[in-house]
């Protein structure tokens, strides 16, 4: 059985890939639309070797439509890896609390001795 989460985030680590679902997030597009913003960077082989990562990944899918071959996005892949990070926001918010708590103790700190020295003067 693969590990599809570990797919899903090795598809997503790359930027050029990441940059392909947030088109297919505005809708179904074709392999040479996903293509043309990387024409002056990459050859069409290399985008369709990115496509394959990500169809590999599920988190797209593409079909044949005589000479068309539309592509677009399954947020089911996307949702499993979300689901996956959410367990650990509990975590980071109870970090980020306790930060929160330790900087008003230092600001009222200073503040204290800010009116300390006042005084002495």
């Amino acid at each position: 059985m693969p590990d599809t989460l570990s797919q899903t985030f090795a598809a997503l680590a790359d930027p050029t890939r990441r940059a392909m679902l947030a088109r297919l997030a505005d809708g179904e597009a074709s392999v040479s639309e996903l293509a043309e913003p990387f024409r002056a960077e990459m050859s069409l082989p290399a985008v369709t070797k990115h496509l394959k990562v990500l169809e590999r990944a599920g988190l797209i899918t593409k079909t044949k439509q005589a000479q068309w071959r539309p592509c677009k996005i399954n947020p089911l892949p996307l949702k499993d890896a979300s689901d996956w990070m959410q367990q650990y926001r509990r975590i980071w918010e109870e970090s980020f609390d306790r930060l929160e708590e330790y900087l008003k103790t230092v600001k009222a700190k200073k503040k204290a001795q800010g009116k300390k020295n006042d005084r002495s003067k």
